[in-house]
């Protein structure tokens, strides 16, 4: 399994942990879109969230979207998760190009800037769950840590990160969502943040090889780590011609009209895996009924 989520327990269940590495499915996403480093490293960020936050719903078929509406020059991300952690996500500008940051390291945060961080749950009732949150810092784990601690009164820690290779690919990718839960004593909340505060770099823990099991050893394995169970994550978009199909004829008469008056097939494009589908104008044609 090369990417692939480890969730656990520790301290008797006060605490619960997801540790992630998914360098593959950020590679995928690179690939299919094109990215540039830095949105490469934000959307990365993202959907290695949005997988471990997917593995958290309870349904079978609830699905989650995470979306980041800013003001920098990536306009917004948006990531899809369902309960099996499969995800998919683009960015509104795939190619922005940005100076280093002071650390010397990609700028996600000047890349996002200002913006609104939306938490979308999907749970199969009549209306969705929305919780928002306005971005803190724009580099994403600290976004979510906040979105945790606001929205959903969970004591959180987040941290993501991605990494690059001197030609662009993917070298690693990964992260863990720490959380305490309403019961946990004060020597244990105290004990924990003293060890997170001594955690300087995911990247760096990813980058030496360590895998999601030792990540949540390190973190907590004084704790009594407890690892529950690994489930597989991967980007996996599940459109096809079909639902392509069911979109073009939700559209007015009068459009799929002026499609065919033009006289050359259409190609529609799905924004989560950059596919495009043809439309012959005999298609179009049946279509339109």
């Amino acid at each position: 399994m090369s990417d692939y989520i480890v969730r656990a327990t520790a301290a008797n269940s006060q605490i619960r942990a997801f540790a992630c590495t998914g360098k593959d499915l950020v590679e995928f996403a690179r690939s299919a879109h094109n990215t540039s480093p830095v949105v490469t490293a934000a959307l990365g960020r993202l959907l290695i969230g949005g997988a471990m936050m997917g593995s958290m719903m309870k349904g079978e078929n609830d699905l989650l979207t995470l979306k980041i509406n800013c003001s920098g020059p990536i306009k917004g991300l948006t990531v899809t998760a369902d309960a099996q952690a499969n995800v998919k996500g683009y960015a509104y500008q795939p190619e922005v190009i940005l100076p280093p940051s002071k650390a010397g390291k990609l700028d996600v945060g000047k890349a996002l800037d200002l913006g609104v961080l939306s938490v979308i749950k999907d749970m199969g009732l009549k209306d969705p769950y929305v919780g928002q949150v306005n971005l803190q810092t724009g580099e994403i784990a600290e976004d979510l840590t906040y979105y945790f601690a606001t929205s959903e009164q969970v004591p959180s820690c987040v941290a993501l990160g991605v990494l690059m290779n001197k030609d662009n690919t993917v070298r690693c990718a990964g992260g863990f969502i720490i959380q305490l839960l309403p019961f946990a004593e004060e020597e244990v909340i105290a004990k924990l943040e003293k060890k997170i505060s001594e955690i300087h770099s995911i990247t760096a823990m990813l980058d030496q090889g360590m895998t999601p099991e030792m990540i949540l050893e390190h973190v907590l394995g004084d704790f009594g780590l407890e690892i529950l169970d690994t489930i597989p994550t991967k980007f996996s978009c599940n459109c096809s011609k079909k639902r392509v199909e069911k979109a073009l004829i939700s559209i007015s008469k009068e459009d799929i009209d002026e499609m065919i008056a033009d006289g050359k097939p259409i190609e529609v494009n799905c924004h989560f895996c950059n596919k495009n589908y043809e439309f012959s104008i005999d298609e179009l044609k049946k279509i339109r009924g």
